[in-house]
């Protein structure tokens, strides 16, 4: 397994297996390889140094978020331009975070937000789309929205 560090055209990093260096290649001239942050194909590979593992690792840090309200599909929520990895790691680990733990109700995002604000069903974390217009609406009525950007990668695990 070859694992490669890897960038695409807007400075965003992340990793690549792949089982050979045909592999990547192959997989490169075909389009299937896109970062996991901003969907661009136009991907290069990064110096890397060896792998050394000598036993003990470090924990991971934990990323704490809340569960929030997401409204908008927005993508300028995203790392800016030349974010260090583990600030990319983190945003996506954050978002996550929040994508598993929340329920996806869809274009019913703004009606089932006011429901569970009156009272009518349980509170619960929830996420979806809805128009600037509705967003605007629900905050102007007390209920509290974020935009939530959904990326490529936050379907798949980090490899």
């Amino acid at each position: 397994m070859k694992v490669l560090n890897l960038q695409c055209s807007h400075q965003h990093s992340f990793e690549g297996w792949f089982g050979s260096e045909d592999d990547f290649q192959s997989q490169l001239v075909r389009g299937l390889i896109e970062c996991p942050l901003c969907a661009d194909k136009t991907i290069q590979k990064m110096p890397s140094a060896a792998r050394l593992n000598f036993g003990a690792q470090q924990a991971p840090t934990a990323v704490s978020t809340s569960t929030a309200l997401a409204a908008l599909d927005s993508s300028d929520a995203a790392p800016s331009q030349g974010a260090n990895l583990p600030t990319q790691v983190a945003f996506l680990k954050a978002l996550r975070h929040v994508v598993s733990n929340t329920e996806d109700v869809g274009q019913r995002f703004a009606d089932e937000a006011r429901r569970m604000h009156y009272g009518e069903v349980e509170a619960r974390g929830i996420r979806g789309q809805a128009s600037v217009r509705d967003a605007v609406d629900l905050l102007e009525e007390g209920i509290e929205v974020m935009p939530l950007p959904m990326l490529p990668g936050l379907k798949e695990t980090l490899q």
